[in-house]
């Protein structure tokens, strides 16, 4: 696991740094070819969405969220986007790519690693497919999260 997805790692919520952990290594053992999974984004500043938010409204580019600062999973540690590095210097996002000629996708292998360990994936969306994003199962209520206590690093309290 590279320095990057470690450091991603250690700013998710509490709750699921080990269980994330766990599903990238359990990745990187399936992915046995030129390809490794790396966490590109994991927890988000409010600040941090609202200029996400901002690109293809109010910034130029092509817009990237339809969710504000406080309306996003990740404001919450609870999800992750990935990419996959080949030979460890080329980010790819490559969702059709099998580099360990297994006959399945590289990108699948994860979304079915990911599914076995209850996180929703971004690919299955209907109206904004988001195929690098992952959510950890029953906290995608924004709304919800929103209201929750928080501890004194500033996790919500689950």
């Amino acid at each position: 696991m590279d320095r990057t997805t470690q450091q991603h790692i250690q700013k998710l919520h509490p709750s699921v740094r080990q269980e994330m952990t766990k599903i990238i290594e359990e990745c990187n053992k399936a992915l046995t070819g030129k390809a490794k999974i790396r966490i590109t984004q994991g927890l988000r500043t409010f600040k941090e969405q609202d200029d996400l938010y901002a690109i293809g409204r109010t910034k130029a580019g092509k817009k990237v969220t339809n969710a504000k600062g406080g309306q996003s999973i990740h404001n919450y540690g609870l999800a992750v986007d990935i990419c996959l590095i080949i030979d460890e210097k080329v980010a790819s996002w490559d969702t059709a790519k099998d580099w360990d000629n297994d006959k399945i996708s590289d990108w699948y292998e994860c979304v079915k690693i990911f599914a076995r360990n209850g996180w929703d994936w971004g690919g299955n969306w209907i109206k904004f497919k988001d195929l690098p994003h992952f959510e950890k199962k029953g906290f995608s209520n924004w709304r919800k999260l929103f209201k929750m206590a928080k501890d004194s690093e500033g996790y919500i309290i689950l």
